[in-house]
């Protein structure tokens, strides 16, 4: 069970942290707009500056680092790519290879510790999602110890309060969404949840290169835990207007307008959304169509049918879930509303049986009693 912590704390850990090699300002600028580039789904101009760069620091592993990080983007499910999981592992294990170099120098080095925990926790997200949980517990394992050397490290750099935040929220919040692990717990550090929120959101104003990965969890946090939507659309529509091609952003923006009741904006939003060329973004579309047809227009009718288009798409266990539990719960309104109870309960069985948003466990639950 520990392990599973593990890695639930570690499939989104930073890509980089600041290096030796950064104390040159241009060269800061010049990985800035490699994140940019890689986070904006601009991968031709991100490969020009990743060759750039690891022909500058050939034995340094910042060049791999963002390799696997482009690839985990541009393929994103990585994991059902063979091709492209063969690069990334390669470019994870090289990167963490000469992380392993640094940290033979000098075991403490802020640099080198956050590098091996980066290649690490790829790995591990990686293995998990393939269904490999031996190699992923093993890469789990490794990790945590980087992790743990982190929590000293954020004096050394902004970045380091992603690390810290993350844990410091999980290790708490997952035993309260799954008691059965809590006789485990003792084998970690305690936690702070407010603590944890407000280290992430330190990163997500002052991290160097972190900022963005630090926004996308603050926004998934307040939208499936603490059930502040408003909140979460701070933090979400940094990144839509930041990273206006970026699908995963865009998403998550216009979630977090329509729960937050903002559907002027949602819409308009979703407009920008609609057009982006990726396997995620149909389904998405027509739960967010459904949702607005619904809350905002009050048609239901149309609402319910726009809900069945997108439960007869498929979604992914990792990004797209969640949609599918929203529809299902939009069907439950809808069939309440129309005095079918059996409806309901059954939509709400079935919403409940994929989802994981806090909001909408609490709204089936109160239904079915």
């Amino acid at each position: 069970m520990k392990i599973k912590l593990f890695v639930l704390c570690l499939f989104c850990l930073p890509v980089l942290a600041p290096a030796q090699v950064f104390t040159d300002p241009a060269f800061q600028q010049t990985v800035q707009s490699t994140l940019d580039d890689i986070y904006n789904f601009n991968f031709a101009d991100a490969d020009t500056q990743i060759k750039q760069i690891r022909v500058r620091f050939p034995q340094h592993p910042i060049g791999p680092i963002l390799q696997a990080t482009k690839l985990e983007l541009q393929y994103l499910p990585i994991h059902e790519n063979k091709a492209a999981t063969a690069q990334f592992i390669q470019a994870a294990q090289q990167g963490l290879e000469l992380s392993k170099r640094i940290l033979a120098k000098n075991e403490a080095d802020a640099e080198g510790i956050f590098f091996a925990l980066t290649a690490h926790s790829y790995l591990s997200s990686l293995y998990s999602n393939q269904g490999e949980s031996l190699k992923a517990v093993g890469e789990s394992r490794k990790s945590y110890g980087f992790l743990k050397d982190g929590f000293k490290l954020m004096n050394k750099s902004p970045d380091f309060y992603f690390t810290t935040g993350l844990y410091n929220y999980y290790v708490e919040r997952y035993p309260m969404d799954h008691p059965v692990v809590r006789p485990f717990m003792f084998f970690f550090d305690d936690g702070n949840m407010a603590e944890g929120i407000r280290q992430l959101d330190i990163a997500s104003r002052k991290g160097i290169f972190m900022r963005a990965v630090a926004n996308y969890w603050l926004a998934h946090i307040l939208l499936k835990h603490e059930m502040q939507p408003n909140r979460a659309v701070v933090y979400s529509s940094y990144l839509a207007d930041k990273y206006p091609n970026n699908p995963l952003f865009g998403m998550t923006n216009v979630e977090a307008l329509i729960l937050a009741g903002r559907y002027v904006e949602a819409r308009t939003q979703l407009k920008r959304l609609k057009p982006m060329n990726h396997k995620f973004v149909p389904m998405a579309v027509k739960v967010f169509e459904g949702a607005l047809e619904e809350q905002a227009d009050k048609d239901d009718k149309s609402a319910a049918q726009t809900y069945r288009a997108a439960l007869a798409l498929p979604f992914n266990d990792p990004y797209t879930k969640e949609y599918h539990a929203m529809a299902y719960a939009g069907l439950a309104r809808i069939a309440t509303r129309a005095n079918d109870r059996n409806g309901a309960k059954t939509f709400y069985k079935k919403a409940l049986s994929v989802g994981r948003y806090k909001g909408l466990i609490k709204e089936a639950k109160a239904y079915l009693g």
